[in-house]
């Protein structure tokens, strides 16, 4: 029987077998280890296989994960540098990004200004948690989705709306995320719809540049909006950190570029040559 690991609590695991819930063992898996959203083979009550992956986070400990939805708000004071790593990071794990921002009903020109600067970047969604706008969240969850960002973006109000009726079956999921304070420890995955499933989980909230695991040439492949204005560029290996001769920069200076995302990308290169330093 196949199914998908839902649950983790030390050497037990919640999976779900043909729309049962199961709490099962491992046999002889240690090595490879078992990871909530695992897809797995199971003989009784055992976990016997664990099937091929997509992808593997290790933090926060999540297997198979389909798409992120990145919140941010005009409060508290959004970290853009956090958002353009987390991009990447969906880039390099084959994961969808959906940037939503919340509590729209603070200021228009917030909303219009971060759309300005990412619309070239990624999907981009408006919702507030105080009107319906909120609901379209809920048709944007795709297999295994988590949410991500700082503390007090409104995730939990966002996981309340999702789940409306459903939130009194799954205790206090949307108590786990406190304001300003993260306390969830365990990964869980609830199901939205059939083989939807939103994880709860403490991760993303930062993201240390090790993780990323590209280097400073590597870097400028995951800023879109820059591949077109790099043909521009004299020099095949221009990093884009000096206006000599740099289509980017020429790009950046007449507005066709968002400056926010090119200074976080001249962040990220110092970042990333100080991590291989260290």
């Amino acid at each position: 029987m196949k199914g998908l690991v839902l649950k983790k609590n030390a050497d037990k695991f919640t999976v779900e077998i043909e729309d049962k819930k199961e709490i099962c063992t491992a046999r002889n898996l240690k090595e490879q280890g078992i990871f909530v959203g695992d897809r797995v083979e199971v003989s009784g009550n055992v976990i016997e296989k664990v099937l091929s992956r997509k992808n593997l986070l290790v933090r926060p400990p999540l297997a198979n994960l389909d798409k992120m939805i990145i919140v941010i708000a005009k409060t508290p004071k959004p970290d853009f540098l956090l958002v353009d790593k987390l991009l990447i990071f969906c880039t390099l794990n084959d994961i969808e990004p959906l940037l939503c921002i919340n509590k729209s009903d603070l200021g228009e020109d917030f909303v219009e200004e971060v759309v300005k600067n990412y619309e070239k970047a990624t999907k981009i969604v408006v919702i507030s948690t105080l009107d319906d706008t909120v609901l379209c969240l809920k048709k944007e969850v795709k297999g295994i989705t988590t949410l991500a960002g700082q503390s007090a973006v409104g995730k939990s109000s966002i996981i309340n709306a999702i789940f409306k009726s459903e939130i009194t079956q799954i205790g206090d999921f949307s108590k786990k995320v406190e304001r300003g304070k993260q306390t969830t420890r365990l990964v869980e995955l609830y199901e939205v719809e059939k083989s939807k499933y939103l994880a709860d989980t403490a991760g993303f909230s930062k993201l240390d540049e090790k993780l990323l695991n590209v280097d400073e040439y590597e870097l400028r492949k995951y800023y879109p909006e820059f591949i077109a204005p790099s043909h521009n560029c004299k020099y095949k290996s221009c990093l884009h950190l000096s206006p000599k001769d740099c289509g980017v920069c020429e790009a950046v200076k007449n507005g066709k570029i968002s400056k926010l995302r090119y200074e976080n990308y001249k962040i990220l290169q110092e970042n990333i040559k100080n991590v291989k330093r260290f």
